[in-house]
């Protein structure tokens, strides 16, 4: 009794609902009043022969209003085809916009096949529309020539797994192995021949005999007489500024003439000729980059100061002294 009551109670409900409340099913597809058509539409494939598994492009041609944006979106369900990808492109014109879609697609089955509808989201003025463009049907030829069975080139069935044979490299290998073992025995041998080998050099001549063994050699060579006078005097510098550097202990070499002068001044050397050196920097840099003239006798006198300098300037080390606890020499 108690189940009747309840499936009574439940029919007058139903009965009492107002009629535009009954549920009815939607039509299939999007609803008429969002859907919109081109003004005109060209479909063309290239290449015109479509071989299976071949990449081809679908290419679509949509004239439209100015103010409609048309977008394609990706097929879900492509069927005998694979949707590669797509490109856009949009011409305005002066009443009308023109749209071209290149979609690249791929068949895998053979014959006359169509292509899936392609469905377009339109942005209008007026809101969100849709249109859906029918598949065009194409031709899928094989990629076997027509004689391919008689010739033994037509497509065998897969096949169960089968053992392939794998080449080894061990032999390769092996030989690659030796022969870097003798390119490096006989890189070791030539190493050990030609290896830099343990020389007793002399030890240096002192400063002042060095220094005028280069003012004898430049005056040897009488450069002012065969009219190099220009290389005479950077010459004849470069022993000079040498000399200072190494007898004070500054990168003399590397210093203009003002900074020269600057550490002389600052280091204050004894027995230093500040004005002859002075005059000889100045006269030098005449020469050198002024291109002044310079008589033979101008040259003698630049390298007699050389000498001069040397004389007035370098003080011979002190000799070593012998340790406290050495034994005294023995007298016979």
């Amino acid at each position: 009794m108690s189940r009747c009551m309840v499936l009574l109670a439940v029919l007058l409900c139903l009965g009492t609902l107002p009629a535009g409340a009954k549920s009815q099913p939607n039509p299939p597809g999007v609803p008429a009043h969002e859907v919109t058509q081109p003004l005109d539409v060209s479909v063309r494939v290239e290449p015109q022969q479509v071989r299976i598994g071949d990449p081809f492009t679908y290419h679509v041609v949509l004239t439209h209003p100015k103010d409609h944006r048309y977008e394609l979106a990706v097929p879900k369900e492509t069927g005998d085809f694979e949707f590669l990808d797509q490109t856009r492109q949009r011409h305005d014109g002066p009443d009308s916009a023109t749209t071209t879609f290149a979609v690249r697609l791929s068949a895998f089955a053979l014959g006359t096949v169509q292509v899936p509808p392609l469905e377009f989201d339109v942005a209008t003025p007026e809101g969100p529309r849709h249109y859906s463009l029918p598949g065009r049907e194409v031709e899928v030829a094989a990629t076997l020539p027509p004689d391919a069975e008689g010739k033994g080139a037509d497509l065998f069935d897969i096949q169960p797994p089968q053992e392939v044979p794998i080449r080894s490299w061990r032999l390769v290998l092996t030989l690659l192995g030796v022969l870097a073992a003798g390119l490096l025995a006989w890189a070791l041998v030539r190493w050990w021949k030609n290896r830099p080998k343990h020389v007793n050099l002399p030890p240096p001549l002192p400063l002042d005999v060095r220094t005028r063994k280069a003012l004898d050699s430049l005056k040897a060579e009488n450069l002012p007489g065969r009219g190099h006078v220009k290389d005479y005097y950077f010459r004849l510098s470069e022993i000079v500024r040498g000399y200072l550097g190494e007898r004070y202990g500054f990168e003399a070499l590397e210093c203009t003439s003002s900074e020269l002068m600057t550490a002389l001044r600052r280091l204050s050397p004894l027995g230093l000729p500040e004005d002859k050196l002075m005059r000889f920097v100045s006269e030098s840099d005449m020469v050198k980059y002024a291109r002044a003239d310079a008589t033979p006798e101008t040259c003698r006198d630049a390298l007699l100061f050389g000498y001069e300098l040397i004389d007035k300037t370098y003080v011979p080390p002190p000799p070593p002294q012998a340790p406290a606890n050495a034994a005294a020499p023995r007298v016979q």
